[in-house]
């Protein structure tokens, strides 16, 4: 029997490339409407584990079932459409003269680059709102290759969201981005976040200030390994972050914003 409120669930999730182990026995259990963030050092695997929930890589060992569905005995070419994905991976693979509202419209289909597919006016209209929902309106006929960094980010959010996502991964969405890029971001990704029916999230990042606030759970990862997964309450502390990131390190909080600093030498 499905959990309908299990999302995600992985055990043991092992994952070894060219002799290197990426992950390492990682637990992880994510439910409907709760929102994540992972956070790690560089090399910690957590575009590893991203790519491991949204399908796109098979554990070496263990188990991830997706949507009910477990890896390894699922069509994976279904299980993808039902889950929306950004990455830096998949940005570089988008078309530079594809237009923004058929880069956005072709996630329909899971195709990058329209082509021969037919879409009907209820797909270019919810193109239409998405990019509108992330503030991209004006930018619907613009070819892609023209955006800002931070035009890109939420061209790819909009694209992420076309299909109803049961699952929403969003890896690095703030990286590269300028304080004033970051901060639309976030805003906007903290409206999605408090939005009942927005999907089950999981947000990767290297810092604490790119937490929206909404943020309901936290993952910590160093060497491939889990140093604490929870309620962001018991997750995100100074001692945990320490830990995880192997300096001693002082948090602070403000307004549902967090930031991070090198602790003062005792």
């Amino acid at each position: 029997m499905i959990d309908q409120q299990r999302v995600l669930r992985l055990r043991e999730v092992t994952v070894r490339r060219d002799g290197a182990t990426l992950l390492a026995d990682v637990d992880w259990t994510v439910e409907a409407g709760q929102r994540w963030v992972i956070l790690g050092p560089n090399g910690a695997g957590k575009t590893t584990l991203l790519q491991v929930a949204g399908a796109q890589l098979f554990p070496t060992s263990g188990t991830a079932q997706i949507l009910g569905e477990t890896l390894g005995r699922v069509d994976v070419f279904e299980l993808r459409p039902r889950i929306g994905l950004t990455s830096a991976a998949l940005a570089q693979l988008l078309p530079e003269n594809e237009r923004v509202l058929d880069v956005v419209v072709t996630a329909a289909y899971a195709v990058l680059g329209r082509w021969r597919e037919s879409y009907d006016a209820a797909d270019e209209q919810r193109a239409a709102g998405l990019l509108n929902q992330l503030g991209c309106a004006g930018l619907a006929d613009r070819r892609f290759g023209t955006l800002s960094e931070g035009e890109r980010k939420r061209v790819q959010i909009a694209r992420a969201l076309m299909t109803d996502p049961e699952l929403l991964l969003l890896d690095e969405p703030a990286a590269g981005l300028d304080l004033g890029g970051r901060e639309d971001l976030l805003r906007r990704l903290t409206r999605l976040a408090a939005d009942p029916e927005a999907p089950a999230m999981a947000l990767v990042t290297h810092h604490v200030e790119e937490i929206p606030p909404g943020c309901t759970h936290a993952l910590l990862l160093r060497s491939g390994q889990v140093v604490a997964a929870g309620t962001l309450a018991a997750v995100l502390t100074a001692p945990a972050l320490s830990e995880c990131f192997g300096l001693r390190l002082r948090l602070d909080e403000a307004d549902g914003r967090y930031a991070a600093r090198a602790a003062a030498a005792v």
